[in-house]
């Protein structure tokens, strides 16, 4: 005898399905703007006039509201509702693609991005936790949050590809029009089918711990990029410097005193959690600065389309899309310290060797290095999260998790405003010192190195006719390439560092789970003594009463 479904089951399952279509299509709505950044970049900086600093803010524009308000746009929706907070990101995000893809200049457009992360900034997690209270059976919970994170990857795989077609035929505001109908979308079925699990709650947003982050943040990525020639020379970056310093030591003495702190700063008074964050970081701080500097090497150098640059990047993206997949099962073989290390020092390897490039080098002689890089850093993720989770206690999961996610993020922008600094300040010195070795007037040396920052070497009318046309882009090209060797050099030293830091302060996975096993019952013995002695003392005080 065939059993009869439940149509009231059925609906469920089917009201089940679209809300978590239309937390995947947020989630990859925001991943592909970001990832697509890259590849539009060139026509970017052609189309708004734009310096390698403009470049940098960009993306930076984008990375730091978001790396600043993940941790708090968690407690907003414990607080106000998460339908509530994930449907004002979307309606944020979404009109700030509209002012970016109109933007007529280069401010409108970095305002927009700004305006962009702050929505995003609620999006990426909030749809990670209505996914989790919309399934609330552990089963089904973990295949839908294995479907919310394969769309990461399918959106870091489709972003250079798509997006570099988009940007080649319709426009680099293409990226950012996409996401009008698809914002439209989303909204429309996420306010339908997603309940809302709001959940009173006491919990207070820590406003002056934001406040601080935001102001370290903003001051210290604002000195980093606008000093790329001036250096401490200019009053204003010595300011943003300080600014930055006060700010980052205020920052830390109000967390340690706040009731309700955006970041638990107890939580890095154990070294495995700690360990595991800087790594996360120098992880992320290497990815995003290697994809910045190669879309340009291959758009600005090697003269690839935004497409054909694209189509280049899959074999990076794929690679670290597959490894973050089967990581899980690394790790699980062979341990979290083997995984990683192994991970950092393979992907650390291979961008030491991309400092072997030149400008003509073929992208068959490249390819090979981009594989390995890519392997090597997505076969680190998952036990970083792992080991991580491991090292704290059950209750302390969720923000320890949180505190990862805005790493992800840290890095990213430390990764575009540092590794871009010692692109710009190398490219500059040594397409001066081709320059000068031709004793060409000052007025034209400042005008050709002001347009290799824009891109473009635009040929002078007064060239002095023993210096060709050729040997100016070949130097500019010079240049450039060894701007990239010093970035990968950097990247590279990065990645080995974290090799050393996981396999001296991160335990092997037994003895991680045994100190966390201790650290439990330290815990649990911890609160029953405090209850003994509370009802002792409750005891005492009716003994006392009662002789009175």
């Amino acid at each position: 005898m065939q059993s009869i479904q439940n149509p009231n089951s059925k609906i469920q399952n089917r009201t089940k399905a679209i809300a978590l279509a239309a937390m995947c299509l947020a989630l990859f709505m925001t991943n592909l703007d970001d990832t697509v950044m890259n590849v539009a970049l060139p026509k970017m900086q052609t189309s708004l006039d734009s310096t390698l600093s403009g470049l940098q803010w960009i993306l930076n524009a984008y990375s730091l509201p978001l790396a600043s308000l993940v941790l708090p746009s968690g407690t907003l929706g414990d607080i106000y509702g998460r339908k509530r907070v994930f449907l004002s990101g979307l309606v944020i995000f979404t009109i700030a693609s509209a002012i970016c893809g109109f933007a007529p200049n280069l401010g409108i457009l970095i305002a927009g991005r700004i305006i962009q992360g702050i929505g995003a900034a609620a999006l990426i997690p909030g749809s990670l936790s209505l996914v989790a209270d919309t399934f609330p059976d552990p089963h089904e919970r973990t295949k839908a949050i294995g479907i919310w994170c394969a769309v990461s990857g399918l959106a870091l795989l489709a972003g250079p590809t798509f997006g570099g077609l988009l940007i080649d035929t319709l426009g680099w505001q293409s990226v950012f029009f996409l996401n009008l109908p698809l914002g439209v979308i989303t909204f429309r079925i996420a306010s339908r089918f997603v309940k809302e699990t709001a959940q009173p709650s006491k919990r207070s947003l820590d406003v002056p711990g934001l406040l601080l982050s935001i102001i370290f943040l903003a001051s210290f990525v604002c000195a980093l990029t606008d000093g790329n020639t001036g250096g401490l020379q200019s009053p204003l970056i010595i300011w943003l410097y300080a600014i930055a310093g006060l700010s980052f030591v205020s920052f830390l003495y109000v967390e340690s005193r706040s009731s309700n702190p955006i970041l638990p700063l107890h939580l890095f008074k154990n070294p495995t959690f700690t360990v595991v964050t800087v790594v996360q970081v120098l992880v992320f701080f290497t990815l995003v600065s290697l994809l910045f500097v190669f879309s340009l090497f291959l758009q600005q150098v090697q003269g690839y389309s935004a497409a054909e640059a694209g189509l280049r990047f899959v074999p990076l993206n794929g690679t670290f899309v597959i490894a973050s997949f089967v990581s899980g099962w690394f790790a699980a073989r062979l341990g979290w310290r083997f995984t990683i290390a192994t991970g950092t020092v393979m992907a650390g390897v291979a961008a030491f060797s991309l400092s072997r490039i030149a400008f003509d080098t073929d992208y068959g002689d490249i390819w090979g290095n981009l594989v390995l890089s890519g392997f090597g850093v997505g076969l680190t993720l998952s036990p970083l999260a792992a080991a991580a989770m491991s090292s704290v206690p059950p209750n302390k999961a969720g923000i320890a998790s949180a505190i990862l996610n805005t790493g992800t993020r840290i890095g990213s922008v430390l990764g575009i405003t540092i590794q871009g600094t010692i692109f710009t300040q190398r490219l500059v010195s040594d397409f001066a010192r081709s320059l000068s070795t031709w004793n060409l007037p000052s007025n034209l040396q400042e005008q050709l190195i002001a347009d290799a920052l824009h891109g473009a070497i635009k040929i002078p009318a007064d060239l002095p006719a023993n210096i060709s046309v050729q040997a100016i882009h070949e130097a500019f090209s010079k240049a450039f390439v060894s701007g990239v060797h010093s970035t990968v050099l950097v990247a590279s030293i990065a990645l080995l560092a974290g090799a050393f830091l996981i396999v001296v302060f991160v335990p092997p996975m037994r003895d991680l789970e045994v100190e966390n096993r201790k650290s439990k019952v330290e815990s649990h013995l911890g609160s029953r003594k405090s209850e003994v002695e509370s009802h002792l003392g409750s005891r005492k005080s009716e003994v006392e009463s009662r002789k009175y």
